[in-house]
């Protein structure tokens, strides 16, 4: 895919979003699933997402999800109060509204928090997780009004049940088949109490989330090396939810922080376009985060977040790190410098890079690979058997100092600031210590792209048995696994991973294109990377046609 001319440059004002127009078609869209089946509400990995214009994420979705998770709730025993939080988002406040107005109706005790104020996912998790750990019999749960990275016009919903982390497929599906119930028979059992009133109703608490959270990380984070070192770190909150966060940290833990952009505007006008022209707070795109590249020498750290504060990106004076490189090197400082019991594993997903293999094998520990997704972690982190659980999207949590959970979802705080740390107890980068496992382990190469498929190729794809591929090699090598399910849990991946000693690929559907994703990774060189895209390409479309 070609670069677009204005990537990593600012967004012209044609670009930008018109917050207004698409607020009225919230309220003013209809889905019709009838005759518009693709109005209907699809959870993907992270909740329901899309644009009003579309007829994707309009009022009565989030109505009807909403209804959904009030009746899920009811089946489940779930009786404990709901923690509700949103992002920075222009369809995020109008989401967060409808919620309140369903979730009061069916008498939900509702927590957000206070002075109206945003909060990320990872402290809606970490709320829930830790109430939870002190209340066992009035279980609590929780959503967040969130699309992640996605572009200004996009909204997104997302359900974390009392594990605190993303919900599972059997979850999300129950989920999805009821709301799209209430949408077919016109929301006729879905509650409603109106919002003017709800605040006054006794069942919507506006708490201080901000102040526990940040009071619990000197458990996970050893912040005072950050501070004793006088580590300079530099903020862009890329307009997210977290952007209040930051001094508050700074000066509870004395810290050398500077937040380098303190705008809030639900247009995101002040970020660069990404590598497609589309405005997106893609905090692992050079593009994205091209203004907080041009001041990587003014500060020893500096740290990217997405709008809900679930992903990380780490640039140093080398500039902004691969997030593959950086969750192997947040691996290794945290097995050298944590004293977690020797049983506990690494959870990785099996798109991530081969590097973290050879790391976790180095410190004498054991890798547990699974699909895409974070809530293949959230179990292990929640028992403390799961030391780490990252993606290759630049997401990751981790457990505290005395081996418990900290949260189960992805926790874009507590990696910025473990950048710091690293920094300021080994001396060195993070970049500067990846160059350092590359001449331990070689230099891999790493790349993702699309294919064309169609649906019905796709729907092969995904149903593929590692008895379909006959191939015995794969560029120059012999293959040593086919997979179609995760070595770590046995779940089925939607696709195919294909292993040599060198290399490997895997190629997955995409949900909403016609296309499938394909991942490489080639540790001997351009020549070889591009061998295995060619001979994987080739393999792919051999068994899917």
């Amino acid at each position: 895919m070609a670069i677009h001319s204005g990537a990593g440059k600012t967004a012209p004002h044609s670009t930008l979003v018109n917050v207004p127009k698409l607020v009225s078609a919230y309220y003013l869209n209809e889905p019709d699933l009838e005759q518009n089946p693709e109005h209907c509400v699809a959870f993907g990995t992270s909740g329901h997402r899309g644009c009003s214009y579309d007829v994707k994420f309009n009022e009565s979705h989030i109505l009807a999800i909403t209804q959904a998770i009030c009746d899920y709730r009811k089946q489940n025993d779930i009786f404990g109060p709901l923690f509700l939080g949103k992002d920075t988002h222009a369809l995020s406040e109008a989401a967060f509204n409808s919620a309140i107005e369903v979730l009061v109706a069916n008498e939900v005790q509702v927590i957000t928090q206070q002075n109206d104020d945003y909060t990320p996912t990872p402290v809606i998790s970490h709320a829930i997780v830790c109430h939870n750990k002190l209340n066992p019999n009035e279980l609590a749960d929780g959503i967040v009004v969130t699309p992640s990275h996605n572009p200004p016009e996009d909204g997104g919903f997302k359900y974390n049940p009392p594990n605190g982390g993303p919900a599972d497929t059997d979850v999300t599906k129950w989920i999805e088949d009821r709301a799209n119930q209430l949408l077919l028979e016109d929301l006729v059992e879905v509650e409603l109490f109106p919002f003017a009133k709800a605040s006054r109703s006794g069942f919507i608490k506006y708490e201080d989330l901000m102040t526990p959270y940040i009071n619990d990380l000197e458990n996970i984070v050893n912040l005072k090396a950050i501070s004793d070192a006088g580590i300079k770190v530099g903020i862009d909150p890329l307009g997210g939810s977290g952007i209040n966060f930051w001094p508050v940290i700074a000066q509870k833990y004395n810290l050398d922080l500077t937040v380098v952009n303190n705008t809030v505007d639900a247009r995101f006008a002040f970020m660069p376009l990404d590598k497609d022209g589309k405005i997106r707070m893609d905090c692992s795109s050079p593009y994205s985060m091209a203004n907080l590249i041009k001041l990587k020498d003014d500060f020893d750290i500096s740290i990217g977040n997405d709008p809900d504060y679930d992903r990380h990106g780490i640039v140093t004076p080398d500039g902004l790190m691969n997030p593959n490189h950086f969750l192997a090197v947040a691996i290794d400082y945290l097995l050298k410098h944590r004293d977690w019991d020797s049983s506990v594993e690494i959870g990785k997903t099996l798109v991530s890079s081969s590097m973290i293999d050879r790391v976790v094998a180095r410190n004498e520990r054991k890798v547990k690979e699974v699909p895409v997704g974070f809530k293949w972690f959230v179990e292990g982190l929640n028992k403390g058997k799961l030391a780490f659980g990252g993606e290759e999207s630049a997401g990751a949590a981790f457990l505290r100092f005395d081996g418990t959970v900290w949260c189960t979802d992805k926790d874009g705080f507590i990696m910025g600031l473990l950048a710091a740390e690293i920094l300021a107890v080994t001396g060195k980068t993070p970049s500067v210590l990846y160059k350092e496992l590359e001449q331990e382990f070689g230099s891999p190469l790493y790349k993702r792209l699309d294919a064309p498929a169609s649906s019905a190729q796709k729907s092969r794809l995904k149903a593929l048995s590692a008895s379909d591929v006959k191939a015995d090699t794969l560029a120059g090598e012999p293959i040593l696994q086919k997979l179609t399910h995760a070595p770590g849990n046995d779940a089925a991946i939607g696709g195919l991973k294909v292993v040599t000693e060198n290399g490997w690929f895997a190629a997955r559907p995409s949900g909403t294109e016609d296309i499938y994703k394909i991942y490489l990774e080639s540790f001997k060189g351009e020549e070889h990377l591009a061998l295995l895209e060619k001979e994987a390409k080739q393999l792919v479309d051999s068994v899917i046609s």
